[in-house]
């Protein structure tokens, strides 16, 4: 799944790649993609361009100057910039074409992501957004934060940092690699962290996410260079998928257990 480095490159890439461009047709394949009604959706974008994007959490927000695009990438989501007369391909479920011959394709093999269409004067106030908690590389992001949010949960921490509310944009891999770097046992539950240890997660996801920005993500099996950017934070990553090999600290093998349905990766050495 996209996570918010992830996000974050392809909200680059489209603002170099589609702003101001007029919107002259909407061809929706796969409609339960749009939360929307689907005659509205088509007859608002039609005419509109996209004048910017921004991005709250693993969200992408195409502002249309008076309505807001919100689009969610869940699993495999993924946008391809093509020439309007290519074939469409198998997964691309929706098509927003611009009058310079180009399309922005929609491609999702699980047509697990979603689009919906609103007032921009109501878009802090869409459930889905107004719920985010602080980002992870916002520097507000303080020890005090995670502390009151956590401090009285019986929960284990890794379950708790993918928790949207509490802190937006991370997912799987960025959560392990935040509890690697915080040197905290994924297992422990929430209430057992002190606030220096809340202050080592709000660094660390600062650190990570700055980092994994700055390399374009992390390139693995969901996320690819849809766009023709190819992650490399792959090649710093030190626990995730790194089951069995030695950590890159004390040489303790790498051990994967489940957490909440999900793959977690840590060093029963380091992490505490």
């Amino acid at each position: 799944m996209p996570e918010i480095a992830e996000v974050e490159t392809v909200r680059n890439t489209l603002k170099r790649m589609i702003l101001n461009k007029k919107i002259i047709d909407v061809n929706i394949i796969y409609p339960k993609i749009i939360e929307s009604n689907i005659t509205d959706f088509k007859n608002i974008l039609v005419g509109r361009s996209i004048i910017d994007i921004s991005r709250r959490g693993k969200y992408l927000l195409f502002d249309l100057n008076d309505y807001v695009l919100i689009s969610h990438l869940r699993m495999e989501g993924k946008y391809f910039i093509k020439k309007s007369n290519e074939p469409i391909e198998k997964h691309e479920h929706i098509i927003i074409s611009f009058n310079d011959f180009t399309d922005l394709r929609y491609h999702d093999t699980r047509k697990f992501g979603r689009m919906n269409l609103v007032k921009k004067s109501d878009v802090n106030n869409i459930e889905c957004i107004k719920k985010q908690g602080i980002e992870a590389n916002d520097k507000s992001l303080s020890k005090e934060y995670i502390y009151n949010k956590i401090h009285n949960k019986h929960i284990p921490i890794k379950t708790l940092l993918l928790d949207q509310t509490i802190i937006s944009g991370l997912g799987n891999i960025y959560a392990n690699e935040v509890l690697f770097s915080s040197h905290i046992n994924p297992e422990r539950m929430g209430s057992s962290l002190s606030l220096a240890e809340c202050e080592s997660v709000a660094r660390c996801s600062n650190k990570i996410i700055d980092e994994a920005i700055k390399y374009g993500g992390t390139t693995i099996k969901s996320y690819t260079s849809s766009l023709g950017v190819t992650g490399r934070f792959q090649q710093f990553l030190n626990v995730h998928k790194k089951e069995n090999e030695p950590c890159p600290v004390c040489n303790t093998k790498i051990v994967r257990i489940k957490i909440g349905g999900r793959s977690t990766y840590y060093c029963p050495n380091c992490q505490k």
